[in-house]
């Protein structure tokens, strides 16, 4: 285990710096820092302590533990965090179904769940917690916009994601803005390293275009097979699969792929400017939409607690839905199911001299919500 006190190590303030927090709090972030998961989880990680050592109040109290993508190992974790360590919030998991194995008993023994990341349907609508907050997204949001944004480019599309959670949203959230032809839907194994036998169907497959949403490794894979077979179909994808964090093993593959998102580095905004450079002064390099994400969730986590007490679970609730932040993706605000409302866009690979990165090409969705929030109803 490790336990780390935030401390104050930088110059550049959050909207909360100087103002104390109304208790002391405690954080539980579980997150995925070994195995082929492990740069979106290293990413989460110090895109979160970056915010909160730029707060630089002593009052803070983060726990972080490595769940290796295991879900039986998130909720052991999780049991220890909000029994032995008595968290008051959790945070910090990557993965849908790990998230889906956690966050309804963590919400349900009275603990706040603030999501960096997973953001699976099943939590966003009927079943949606008035505890359980997502600064990142919901699920099928990146893929209705790159959904969207192929209605211009293409009328046929091979989609392919991994068969959990995330993936099934995926796939459904691109469907429900793409009105073209769906040549082909495929379902991958999480963790799979071999593509072999889906770049076959996509050869054969009559599409103009593949959608694959591939996070971690199992994207890295995939780029890397796809460009020595010699398919010229080309690629396109949801941020995830082409995020800072595995652009470098992916290679020039990855150059001139279209992607959404909600963020990228070229970012015109000022706060978006002064992450970006503490960010590369803190680690040495670029951020992806993980870190953003996450760095996110720690400032509404940090404003909610210089208004309320996390104790007082209304009260805290109530000032988490303020979303009283600068964020780095511009404006943000929280629906009525306690997930963002947004602007999405789409990207592009491209070089900056010798680093690939991500460069905005157009706005594809302004104020966006999700599909699930009329029917959270808590």
């Amino acid at each position: 285990m490790k336990k780390i006190v935030a401390a104050g190590l930088f110059g550049l303030s959050l909207s909360v710096s100087g103002l104390a927090m109304a208790e002391p709090v405690k954080i539980g972030m579980i997150t995925t820092l070994s195995g082929g998961g492990a740069g979106l989880g290293i990413d989460t990680r110090d895109g979160f302590m970056l915010a909160i050592e730029q707060a630089g109040n002593d009052e803070i109290e983060v726990v972080i533990e490595d769940d290796g993508q295991k879900p039986e190992l998130a909720v052991q974790i999780a049991d220890k965090m909000i029994q032995s360590d008595q968290v008051d919030i959790l945070t910090g998991i990557v993965w849908s179904n790990l998230a889906m194995a956690v966050v309804p008993s963590a919400t349900a023994q009275g603990k706040f769940y603030v999501s960096t990341n997973a953001a699976p349907a099943a939590l966003a609508g009927a079943n949606c917690h008035p505890l359980y907050f997502n600064a990142a997204y919901q699920n099928d949001n990146l893929h209705e916009a790159a959904g969207e944004y192929a209605n211009g480019q293409y009328e046929k599309m091979f989609i392919m994601a991994p068969n959990y959670p995330a993936g099934q949203d995926s796939l459904t959230g691109f469907k429900r803005y793409f009105k073209g032809e769906v040549t082909n839907e495929v379902y991958t194994q999480v963790g799979q390293t071999d593509y072999a036998a889906e770049i076959a169907q996509i050869r054969d497959s009559g599409a103009e275009a593949v959608f694959m949403f591939l996070p971690g490794g199992m994207g890295i894979a995939f780029m890397k097979q796809y460009a020595q077979s010699g398919v010229d179909i080309p690629v396109t994808g949801p941020g995830f699969s082409f995020s800072q964090d595995v652009l470098p093993a992916i290679g020039d593959a990855a150059l001139g792929v279209k992607n959404s998102g909600q963020w990228a580095p070229d970012f015109d905004n000022e706060a978006s400017k002064a992450f970006l450079a503490a960010f590369q002064e803190k680690y040495d390099r670029l951020p992806s939409i993980y870190a953003v994400q996450a760095y996110d969730a720690a400032q509404l986590i940090l404003s909610a607690a210089a208004k309320a007490d996390v104790k007082d679970a209304d009260a805290f609730a109530a000032a988490m839905m303020e979303a009283d932040i600068q964020s780095p993706r511009g404006d943000f605000s929280f629906n009525t199911n306690r997930h963002p409302i947004q602007d999405i866009y789409m990207m592009e690979v491209v070089k900056d001299g010798d680093v690939l990165t991500n460069a905005t090409v157009e706005k594809v969705f302004d104020d966006h919500g999700d599909a699930y929030a009329e029917q959270c109803t808590q």
